[in-house]
């Protein structure tokens, strides 16, 4: 992995990882991360000594049944990513503060206005020897980017103008945008983007990608196998071969690391964890601030379309109660913004605490003593139900009744994207500009909160049209003081992703935020 200067001039706009001093750092999405470039520091588990080659890994996950696909464009789950990044690769990567880090990509440069882009590859093969090409790179994004089909990455390619890019040479991408994107690795990295080889369909019988890991069978629903690729560009793994298995209940995952039938198992409950943590029988492993927790007001309709009772929600918050009593004390408490830990994150904001008296105080300026709110929540996502009720009763100290409801697991999402006022809500990692992108811009498709204001769209174009890493910071800076006095989100934590790993695994990483370079990768992971 590149850990090169604070400013490479390959890579316009890359920060140093290790951003993370204190915090580590994903909606739908929490997830694991086995890593590769931990250093001296402690930033694996299970242990240290020199990486041993040889033997399988087992990695138990849930899954999706039948319907399960090799297609790395159709990743949505936590095996099909896991999968996926097992054996393709994508052009970069996000680090630990989730900004891009190359992969493929071997260099990015802009142009002046930040609407061209030009991309060199590095040497890298396809596990059938051929070279990965320009060609292949045009055919997986224009192939996400098409318009009659469901792929995870498409909204993220959407800058792009693919009809106008071009392959001047084999190690070549000219990408043209639509408009000035200073973020546009990001793009890169974004979750999905992984190239296939030019004219590539069939994903299920004899998948060939550019990964750590080769295709050797594939079952939906119950397991896939993959063996070493020795000719990885980034060094060959450490292991034979890698299987996955697919469990879907948790306390089954639980009794196979216990009973040896698999040496990791993912997404293990807090209450699992403190069962076993430090007891000797296997490791756990914990993501800190992997999954963000909120309730999301929308700010377009009453009560919240006032701002004065959006500022007294936030304050009604007993923060370090709901992470203890809603993630079993799995988490860190929020401060009503996104992405703590992450690159461009603004830390010098006041910690937020609950004050009930200025919060009746608001209420009344608002003319809502007494307000009445229905809290939208399912059992869609872990701490949800806790949250809402935790959050009930902390409401009604303030002379506020909140009424929870609970919704259907197979419709929340959507449910709660326009209709209602207040519901429960979570998203995994991914960069700040994304999250201001796809959840608070006008145009945005997933707008909760039903934020929507020109000038914050202002803010947010005149940051991706500046070149400047610190000029573009000061104004993402101004967006992120905006929602903190104003905004729709009540972000009261972050949630940790736990992880086990049988006693004889080595090279996990336990500082990567879940949706990472880390996350899922096990081509640095060793048997001891």
């Amino acid at each position: 992995m590149y850990d090169g200067p604070l400013h490479d001039p390959r890579f316009p706009g890359l920060r140093r990882r290790g951003f993370l001093a204190a915090a580590g750092g994903a909606a739908g999405l929490g997830a694991l991360a086995l890593a590769g470039c931990a250093g001296p520091s402690g930033d694996t588990a299970g242990g240290g000594g020199s990486p041993r080659r040889g033997g399988k890994l087992r990695a138990a996950f849930a899954g999706g049944g039948a319907s399960e696909s090799l297609d790395p464009h159709l990743a949505a789950l936590f095996a099909d990513a896991a999968r996926a990044k097992a054996l393709f690769d994508k052009l970069a990567d996000f680090g630990a503060d989730l900004s891009a880090e190359p992969r493929l990509a071997a260099s990015w440069e802009p142009n002046a206005q930040l609407d061209r882009w030009t991309v060199k590859l590095r040497k890298a093969s396809f596990h059938n020897g051929k070279p990965v090409t320009a060609r292949d790179v045009l055919y997986s994004y224009r192939r996400i980017a098409d318009p009659h089909k469901a792929f995870r990455a498409k909204a993220s390619l959407e800058p792009l103008d693919l009809a106008a890019s071009r392959a001047p040479d084999e190690r070549t991408v000219q990408f043209a945008l639509k408009r000035p994107t200073a973020e546009f690795p990001n793009i890169l990295a974004a979750f999905g983007a992984y190239i296939v080889p030019d004219g590539a369909q069939d994903f299920d019988r004899a998948p060939v990608g550019s990964g750590p890991f080769r295709f050797v069978s594939f079952t939906p629903g119950r397991s896939a196998l993959f063996r070493r690729n020795d000719t990885y560009w980034d060094g060959a793994p450490h292991l034979d071969q890698l299987e996955f298995l697919v469990v879907n209940e948790e306390s089954a995952r639980l009794n196979s690391l216990l009973g040896g039938q698999v040496e990791y198992a993912h997404e293990l409950a807090p209450t699992t964890a403190r069962a076993h943590e430090g007891k000797g029988q296997i490791e756990i492993v914990r993501l800190r601030n992997s999954a963000m927790q909120s309730f999301a007001m929308k700010t377009d309709r009453a009560p919240f379309d006032d701002k004065r009772v959006r500022e007294a929600f936030f304050l009604l918050a007993d923060r370090k109660e709901l992470v203890d009593g809603a993630l079993s004390g799995a988490g860190e408490i929020g401060n009503d913004l996104f992405g703590k830990g992450y690159a461009y994150y603004a830390n010098g904001l006041p910690q937020r605490e609950q004050d009930l008296d200025r919060a009746r105080h608001l209420l009344k300026q608002a003319g809502a003593e007494g307000l009445r709110v229905t809290l939208d929540t399912s059992a869609v996502a872990a701490g949800f139900t806790e949250a809402a009720a935790i959050f009930r009763d902390q409401a009604a100290k303030a002379g506020v009744q909140v009424k929870v409801a609970m919704g259907s697991k197979d419709s929340y999402w959507q449910d709660t994207l326009d209709a209602g006022s207040l519901c429960c809500y979570r998203s995994g990692a991914m960069p700040i500009e994304s999250h201001f992108s796809q959840r608070l811009l006008s145009a945005s498709t997933t707008n909760a909160t039903q934020w929507r204001h020109k000038d914050f769209d202002a803010l947010y174009q005149q940051a991706q049209s500046t070149k400047s890493p610190q000029d573009r910071a000061a104004v993402y800076a101004r967006m992120q003081r905006r929602l903190y006095a104003e905004g729709g989100f009540l972000v009261w934590g972050f949630a940790d992703w736990i992880l086990g790993t049988a006693r004889n695994v080595r090279g996990v990483a336990h500082r990567a935020p879940a949706n990472t370079l880390d996350w899922a990768r096990f081509d640095k992971v060793w048997l001891a």
